[in-house]
């Protein structure tokens, strides 16, 4: 079983403006935290030969991520280094209308480690996604985040995706959560 750590979405942009101001600093802290704990496991990856794969969301032009806006950019923390592949899309689906299935089969990935932004939407359709596809997958269950959202706070929806992902199933793929992978 060959792994490849995909990071979905970590933009300079992603979660802007998605909060009331006063709670936005507490979004904003806690997208930190999670980005710090993924430049971990970038970097742990790449040091044991893990092919990383960063998904790159091109939003419209009056979208936060519009193309070759600064909110667009893959953060510093975890840019691209050499070797790295670097997926874009324009839906929530990391698979639909892109070539990460070949560029994951290219290096023979059929386990794959999951983290990134947002959870509600990229990152739980991607996981699904993939399990369908056929790839056991791991959530790292604190390398995800998002946004408030209606009723329910950041934590509150994190916790639930970790929930909701860890088991779902399709034939013999699987997908489970754990913390941060070292």
């Amino acid at each position: 079983m060959t792994k490849a750590l995909l990071i979905i979405d970590v933009q300079n942009a992603i979660l802007s403006g998605k909060a009331a101001p006063a709670r936005q600093p507490q979004i904003d802290a806690a997208l930190n935290e999670t980005v710090a704990r993924l430049r971990i496991l970038k970097e742990s990856a790449a040091a044991a030969g893990v092919p990383v794969v960063l998904i790159q969301h091109d939003g419209d032009a009056e979208h936060r991520l519009a193309v070759g806006t600064a909110g667009w950019v893959i953060r510093d923390e975890i840019a691209p280094a050499e070797g790295d592949v670097v997926i874009h899309k324009k839906s929530c689906d990391s698979f639909f209308e892109t070539d990460l299935a070949e560029r994951l089969e290219e290096r023979s990935a059929t386990h794959l480690v999951i983290g990134g932004c947002m959870s509600e939407f990229c990152v739980d359709t991607t996981v699904r996604r993939a399990v369908s596809l056929g790839y056991n997958v791991t959530l790292i269950a604190d390398g995800h985040t998002t946004a408030d959202s209606g009723a329910l706070t950041f934590p509150e929806i994190v916790a639930h995706h970790n929930e909701t992902l860890d088991g779902f199933d399709a034939g013999k793929a699987r997908s489970r959560f754990a913390p941060l992978l070292k």
